[in-house]
Protein backbone atom coordinates (compact mmCIF):
# COMPACT_ATOMS: atom_id res chain seq x y z
CA UNK A 1 0.00 0.00 0.00
CA UNK A 2 1.43 3.08 -0.88
CA UNK A 3 1.35 5.66 1.79
CA UNK A 4 1.46 8.93 -0.60
CA UNK A 5 -1.99 9.27 -0.93
CA UNK A 6 -2.90 8.39 2.54
CA UNK A 7 -0.94 11.31 3.81
CA UNK A 8 -2.88 14.07 1.46
CA UNK A 9 -6.39 12.49 2.00
CA UNK A 10 -8.66 14.25 4.77
CA UNK A 11 -11.13 12.74 7.32
CA UNK A 12 -14.18 12.71 4.76
CA UNK A 13 -11.79 11.41 2.55
CA UNK A 14 -10.61 8.56 4.39
CA UNK A 15 -13.59 7.52 6.44
CA UNK A 16 -15.68 7.23 3.13
CA UNK A 17 -13.03 5.41 1.66
CA UNK A 18 -13.26 2.94 4.79
CA UNK A 19 -17.04 3.19 4.66
CA UNK A 20 -16.89 1.89 0.52
CA UNK A 21 -14.38 -1.12 1.18
CA UNK A 22 -15.35 -4.24 0.69
CA UNK A 23 -13.67 -7.79 0.57
CA UNK A 24 -11.19 -8.29 -2.30
CA UNK A 25 -10.76 -4.12 -2.28
CA UNK A 26 -7.10 -2.77 -2.80
CA UNK A 27 -6.78 0.82 -1.43
CA UNK A 28 -4.22 3.22 -2.67
CA UNK A 29 -3.02 1.21 -5.86
CA UNK A 30 -0.15 2.74 -8.06
CA UNK A 31 -1.50 2.96 -11.82
CA UNK A 32 1.30 4.18 -13.25
CA UNK A 33 2.70 7.56 -12.09
CA UNK A 34 -1.48 7.82 -10.47
CA UNK A 35 -2.54 6.20 -6.89
CA UNK A 36 -6.70 5.14 -6.79
CA UNK A 37 -8.20 5.12 -3.70
CA UNK A 38 -9.72 1.39 -4.23
CA UNK A 39 -9.65 -1.06 -6.90
CA UNK A 40 -12.66 -3.39 -6.57
CA UNK A 41 -11.99 -7.03 -6.91
CA UNK A 42 -13.81 -7.44 -10.11
CA UNK A 43 -11.30 -4.36 -11.77
CA UNK A 44 -13.40 -1.01 -11.59
CA UNK A 45 -11.36 1.87 -10.35
CA UNK A 46 -12.79 3.73 -7.32
CA UNK A 47 -12.03 7.63 -6.94
CA UNK A 48 -13.45 9.46 -4.08
CA UNK A 49 -13.57 12.93 -4.94
CA UNK A 50 -14.30 15.50 -2.14
CA UNK A 51 -13.37 18.87 -4.10
CA UNK A 52 -13.61 20.26 -7.44
CA UNK A 53 -12.99 17.27 -10.52
CA UNK A 54 -10.32 19.04 -12.45
CA UNK A 55 -7.31 17.31 -10.54
CA UNK A 56 -8.72 13.98 -11.64
CA UNK A 57 -8.35 15.47 -15.79
CA UNK A 58 -5.01 13.80 -16.17
CA UNK A 59 -6.40 10.25 -14.30
CA UNK A 60 -8.91 10.36 -16.31
CA UNK A 61 -7.26 10.70 -20.11
CA UNK A 62 -4.50 7.93 -19.03
CA UNK A 63 -6.72 5.42 -17.32
CA UNK A 64 -10.68 5.64 -18.53
CA UNK A 65 -10.42 4.05 -21.62
CA UNK A 66 -8.69 1.33 -20.66
CA UNK A 67 -10.66 1.06 -17.23
CA UNK A 68 -14.01 1.16 -15.67
CA UNK A 69 -13.85 3.78 -13.37
CA UNK A 70 -16.45 4.95 -10.55
CA UNK A 71 -15.97 8.70 -9.13
CA UNK A 72 -17.27 8.89 -5.50
CA UNK A 73 -18.54 12.37 -4.53
CA UNK A 74 -19.87 12.75 -0.89
CA UNK A 75 -22.00 15.55 -0.17
CA UNK A 76 -23.61 17.06 3.10
CA UNK A 77 -27.26 15.77 2.97
CA UNK A 78 -27.39 16.89 6.95
CA UNK A 79 -24.73 19.18 8.34
CA UNK A 80 -23.57 20.13 12.04
CA UNK A 81 -20.90 23.29 12.30
CA UNK A 82 -19.06 21.85 15.91
CA UNK A 83 -16.50 24.33 17.07
CA UNK A 84 -13.81 23.15 19.54
CA UNK A 85 -11.29 25.18 22.32
CA UNK A 86 -7.57 25.22 22.06
CA UNK A 87 -8.16 21.83 23.70
CA UNK A 88 -9.91 20.35 21.45
CA UNK A 89 -13.38 20.47 23.88
CA UNK A 90 -16.39 21.35 21.84
CA UNK A 91 -17.59 24.87 23.13
CA UNK A 92 -20.89 24.29 20.58
CA UNK A 93 -22.52 22.01 17.86
CA UNK A 94 -25.53 23.15 16.10
CA UNK A 95 -27.12 21.99 12.36
CA UNK A 96 -26.62 23.72 9.48
CA UNK A 97 -29.34 24.91 7.34
CA UNK A 98 -28.17 23.66 4.03
CA UNK A 99 -28.94 20.70 2.94
CA UNK A 100 -27.05 19.11 -0.47
CA UNK A 101 -28.39 16.58 -2.87
CA UNK A 102 -27.42 14.69 -6.39
CA UNK A 103 -27.66 18.47 -7.89
CA UNK A 104 -24.59 18.82 -6.30
CA UNK A 105 -22.68 16.62 -8.81
CA UNK A 106 -22.87 19.79 -11.43
CA UNK A 107 -20.79 22.00 -9.46
CA UNK A 108 -18.41 19.07 -10.47
CA UNK A 109 -19.01 18.29 -13.41
CA UNK A 110 -18.59 21.87 -14.51
CA UNK A 111 -14.72 20.92 -15.32
CA UNK A 112 -15.44 18.57 -18.09
CA UNK A 113 -19.65 17.94 -18.39
CA UNK A 114 -19.43 15.24 -21.63
CA UNK A 115 -17.63 12.78 -19.13
CA UNK A 116 -20.77 11.36 -18.67
CA UNK A 117 -21.08 9.83 -21.73
CA UNK A 118 -17.81 7.71 -21.83
CA UNK A 119 -19.35 4.22 -20.90
CA UNK A 120 -16.57 3.36 -18.74
CA UNK A 121 -17.44 5.89 -16.04
CA UNK A 122 -19.93 5.90 -13.58
CA UNK A 123 -20.85 9.00 -11.04
CA UNK A 124 -22.13 8.19 -7.69
CA UNK A 125 -23.43 10.89 -5.23
CA UNK A 126 -23.23 9.74 -1.87
CA UNK A 127 -25.02 11.49 0.69
CA UNK A 128 -23.95 11.52 3.97
CA UNK A 129 -24.48 13.04 7.54
CA UNK A 130 -21.45 14.65 8.71
CA UNK A 131 -19.86 17.46 10.92
CA UNK A 132 -18.05 20.23 9.75
CA UNK A 133 -15.45 20.81 12.85
CA UNK A 134 -14.01 24.38 13.72
CA UNK A 135 -11.05 25.07 15.98
CA UNK A 136 -10.57 28.66 17.57
CA UNK A 137 -10.27 31.75 15.92
CA UNK A 138 -6.33 32.24 15.08
CA UNK A 139 -6.09 36.33 15.94
CA UNK A 140 -6.42 38.88 13.69
CA UNK A 141 -4.98 39.80 10.15
CA UNK A 142 -3.21 42.50 9.06
CA UNK A 143 -6.66 44.14 7.76
CA UNK A 144 -7.85 43.63 11.86
CA UNK A 145 -10.54 40.72 10.03
CA UNK A 146 -10.70 37.19 12.15
CA UNK A 147 -9.05 34.21 11.28
CA UNK A 148 -11.14 31.46 11.19
CA UNK A 149 -10.54 27.99 11.14
CA UNK A 150 -11.36 26.43 7.63
CA UNK A 151 -11.99 23.26 9.78
CA UNK A 152 -12.31 19.36 8.30
CA UNK A 153 -15.33 17.66 6.99
CA UNK A 154 -15.92 14.41 9.51
CA UNK A 155 -18.16 11.74 8.27
CA UNK A 156 -21.04 10.52 10.52
CA UNK A 157 -23.57 8.55 8.36
CA UNK A 158 -23.65 7.71 5.01
CA UNK A 159 -27.60 7.95 4.56
CA UNK A 160 -28.11 7.05 0.98
CA UNK A 161 -26.47 7.41 -2.62
CA UNK A 162 -27.34 8.11 -6.52
CA UNK A 163 -25.90 6.80 -9.32
CA UNK A 164 -25.40 8.23 -12.55
CA UNK A 165 -23.89 6.54 -15.31
CA UNK A 166 -25.41 8.06 -18.70
CA UNK A 167 -26.15 11.65 -19.88
CA UNK A 168 -29.94 10.41 -18.92
CA UNK A 169 -29.69 9.93 -15.72
CA UNK A 170 -28.39 13.42 -15.28
CA UNK A 171 -31.30 14.35 -17.01
CA UNK A 172 -33.47 12.36 -15.04
CA UNK A 173 -32.26 14.68 -11.84
CA UNK A 174 -34.49 17.89 -13.81
CA UNK A 175 -37.79 18.10 -11.89
CA UNK A 176 -41.20 16.60 -14.00
CA UNK A 177 -42.95 19.45 -13.54
CA UNK A 178 -40.65 21.64 -15.35
CA UNK A 179 -41.92 23.69 -18.70
CA UNK A 180 -40.82 22.25 -21.68
CA UNK A 181 -38.91 25.83 -22.70
CA UNK A 182 -37.46 27.25 -19.67
CA UNK A 183 -35.21 29.93 -18.42
CA UNK A 184 -32.74 29.62 -16.36
CA UNK A 185 -34.40 31.67 -13.06
CA UNK A 186 -37.40 29.04 -13.86
CA UNK A 187 -35.23 26.10 -13.64
CA UNK A 188 -33.68 27.08 -10.02
CA UNK A 189 -37.16 28.31 -8.88
CA UNK A 190 -38.16 24.09 -9.84
CA UNK A 191 -35.24 22.48 -8.76
CA UNK A 192 -35.54 24.71 -5.19
CA UNK A 193 -31.47 25.31 -5.86
CA UNK A 194 -29.66 28.86 -6.06
CA UNK A 195 -29.23 30.56 -9.33
CA UNK A 196 -25.66 29.53 -10.00
CA UNK A 197 -26.16 25.80 -9.66
CA UNK A 198 -28.90 25.84 -11.98
CA UNK A 199 -26.40 27.30 -14.81
CA UNK A 200 -23.89 24.99 -14.16
CA UNK A 201 -26.93 22.54 -14.55
CA UNK A 202 -28.14 23.67 -17.88
CA UNK A 203 -24.09 24.31 -18.64
CA UNK A 204 -23.33 20.53 -18.16
CA UNK A 205 -26.55 18.80 -19.39
CA UNK A 206 -25.82 21.32 -22.69
CA UNK A 207 -22.39 19.53 -22.67
CA UNK A 208 -24.16 16.45 -22.66
CA UNK A 209 -26.45 17.15 -25.46
CA UNK A 210 -29.67 16.76 -23.42
CA UNK A 211 -30.14 20.65 -23.63
CA UNK A 212 -30.34 23.11 -26.19
CA UNK A 213 -30.66 26.51 -26.70
CA UNK A 214 -34.38 27.45 -27.71
CA UNK A 215 -34.20 31.62 -28.25
CA UNK A 216 -34.66 34.10 -26.07
CA UNK A 217 -37.77 35.67 -23.70
CA UNK A 218 -36.61 39.52 -23.15
CA UNK A 219 -32.91 39.22 -21.96
CA UNK A 220 -33.10 35.69 -20.47
CA UNK A 221 -31.82 32.84 -22.93
CA UNK A 222 -34.37 29.82 -22.74
CA UNK A 223 -33.38 25.89 -23.00
CA UNK A 224 -35.57 23.58 -23.87
CA UNK A 225 -34.27 19.44 -23.66
CA UNK A 226 -33.52 17.19 -26.41
CA UNK A 227 -35.22 13.80 -27.30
Amino acid sequence: MSGIGVLREGPLHAAVKEALARPGDRAEVAFGRFVIDLVRAGGELVEIQTGDFSPLGPKLDALLDAHRMRIVVPVAAQRRIVRLDADGQVLSARRSPVREGPLEIFDRLVSFPSLLAHPHLTLEVLLCREDHVRGPEAGRSRSGRRRRDPGVRRLVEIVGSEELCTPQDAAALLPAGLAPVFTTRELAAALGCRTVLAQRVVYCLRGMDVLAVAGRRGAAPLHRRLG
